[in-house]
């Protein structure tokens, strides 16, 4: 039935109990969270019942955004992208298996592995708060491992490729990804190795994705972008900036734990601007002065929200730092990615 409209003059209208007050201030707080718990974010609480949310929630889709935008550079390197129905339909099949796939199959994974330490750390996570079996876990892995290999042979096929680049790449991530999150080796042990194997895959493996998708994978793109990925590794150590106590609880060697708070902060901010800066003087080296300028601009604003916010305060401004300066890192990346699509490489 039709809701009837109020008999009431607004300015007559009775007064609303205090229960009826707290529901209003908490309701939008509870529609907040449950959009942080189901893009997998920092703060987010228990609660979600749906099983398809929560395996949405252990792929984190927050992570998905940079490995979308690596496509995205990637293509722009190559220089051949057109602007067409077919080849935006490859490059969104490209970033489905750069992000929902293969990221959401990392991101499981590295929950599969980490349910102990984020039970300490992040207790409302689906793993340690109990909201889906182990069983479950294990076949959400191995569903998005495969289908993204399947997705990834698929483009291989579409670009004519003799040798599957896509698919050799995919494997190659996955088992990076594998290594980075499970025992023996669990690089992310090693505050060096472990971020460092993070930046690359954030930055490099879809950038290589893109190009090799639309162009020819050279080893010009390939050492330049493992190059971009050290300042990824700055970005990577944001990220333990949430978790050092139970890092240190758990032995694991990230770099708040290793050298501390303040000086990881500044590790943190000098990978990020020293290695922009680097590609920044590779491309004026190239004569792309123009795209040069740009980047250089858009450094600018990540050092500024860099002493504003991350080295005042690490542990408390490291999400407001992320939203307020990766906005002007993916920008450089695209600038960059358009001058080497430019470039006679």
């Amino acid at each position: 039935m039709a809701e009837q409209p109020s008999s009431l003059p607004v300015n007559d209208a009775p007064d609303q109990s205090p229960g009826a007050e707290i529901a209003a201030e908490v309701a939008p707080e509870a529609q907040g969270n449950a959009a942080r718990q189901l893009l997998g974010m920092k703060g987010a609480k228990a609660g979600e019942t749906s099983i398809w949310k929560i395996r949405l929630q252990l792929m984190k889709p927050i992570t998905w955004i940079p490995l979308i935008w690596g496509v995205v550079c990637g293509a722009a390197s190559s220089g051949n992208y057109r602007w067409n129905l077919e080849y935006v339909l490859i490059a969104a099949a490209c970033m489905l298996l750069s992000g929902p796939l293969l990221t959401g199959y990392t991101q499981t994974l590295n929950d599969f592995y980490d349910r102990d330490i984020d039970a300490i750390n992040e207790p409302y996570r689906p793993i340690p708060s109990g909201a889906i079996s182990i069983g479950q876990v294990v076949a959400q892995i191995l569903v998005l491992l495969v289908g993204g290999v399947a997705v990834a042979f698929a483009l291989d096929r579409w670009a004519g490729h003799s040798f599957p680049t896509i698919t050799a790449l995919a494997i190659g991530g996955s088992l990076v990804s594998y290594i980075y999150s499970a025992p023996p080796l669990k690089l992310k042990q090693n505050g060096w190795l472990g971020n460092y194997a993070l930046g690359a895959s954030y930055i490099a493996l879809p950038w290589w994705a893109g190009h090799a998708l639309f162009g020819t994978l050279t080893w010009q793109i390939v050492v330049l972008t493992l190059f971009y990925s050290l300042a990824g590794l700055g970005i990577a150590v944001v990220n333990d900036f949430k978790s050092v106590e139970g890092d240190r609880q758990m032995g694991l060697k990230s770099l708040p734990v290793m050298f501390g708070v303040t000086t990881a902060a500044w590790i943190c901010v000098l990978a990020i601007d020293i290695f922009q800066g680097g590609v920044a003087a590779y491309l004026m080296a190239i004569h792309q002065n123009l795209y040069a300028v740009l980047l250089i601009l858009l450094i600018i604003p990540q050092i500024t929200f860099q002493d504003m916010y991350f080295l005042r305060d690490p542990l408390g401004n490291d999400v407001k730092y992320q939203a307020s300066a990766q906005p002007f890192l993916v920008l450089g990346m695209l600038v960059t990615g358009l001058a080497l699509g430019h470039a006679p490489l």
